[in-house]
């Protein structure tokens, strides 16, 4: 992914938690979204200056801090129909590029593993940009948004509708709003 030489200092960025969120929607009775979020995760990136398009990306989120705002749901989530976190307690993101598309957009592309299993994800990044805040921390935040197909990491427990179609989608969207702090 690199074309910076060896010798070229990276800046390392580390998530600012406090000000970040990742999320994702799921369509419930074929009618309406369900909104859920990871409530406890880690990232980073290094690039080159301002250079995002030679970033390296990481990513970790705890499955168990899944949270949709129904308790029932949450449970069955972190269940072996869902995300099975006592065997797989965390989701992982590895980018493999990050392309710069024009203006402020990039796509950036990966390996997402869940429940033990990786498949390549690509997502629509916009880079909000770059401040200092009132103590001297210079920031930089991302936005991003990609859809996968839940089934391809074996997330795939569903139920039948009387009136045709499933409880919920394959499709899931997903949704971050992602704040870092240089290190």
């Amino acid at each position: 992914m690199s074309t910076a030489t060896a010798t070229t200092p990276r800046t390392k960025w580390a998530i600012d938690p406090t000000h970040s969120e990742i999320t994702f929607k799921v369509k419930h009775l074929m009618i309406a979204n369900v909104k859920g979020a990871f409530q406890k995760f880690n990232a980073s990136i290094e690039a080159v200056g301002t250079d995002f398009a030679d970033a390296r990306v990481q990513a970790t989120l705890d499955a168990a801090s899944i949270f949709t705002n129904e308790a029932n749901r949450d449970t069955h989530l972190r269940s072996a129909d869902f995300f099975d976190v006592e065997q797989h307690p965390h989701l992982h993101f590895t980018g493999t590029e990050m392309k710069h598309v024009g203006g402020n957009d990039y796509t950036l592309t990966g390996d997402l593993t869940i429940k033990g299993i990786t498949k390549p994800v690509t997502l629509e990044v916009e880079f909000g940009g770059r401040n200092t805040d009132p103590w001297g921390n210079e920031k930089l935040a991302f936005a991003l948004n990609g859809k996968i197909d839940r089934k391809d990491w074996g997330l795939t427990w569903n139920a039948a509708l009387e009136t045709g179609g499933v409880l919920v989608s394959d499709d899931v969207r997903i949704s971050a709003e992602l704040q870092f702090a240089k290190q």
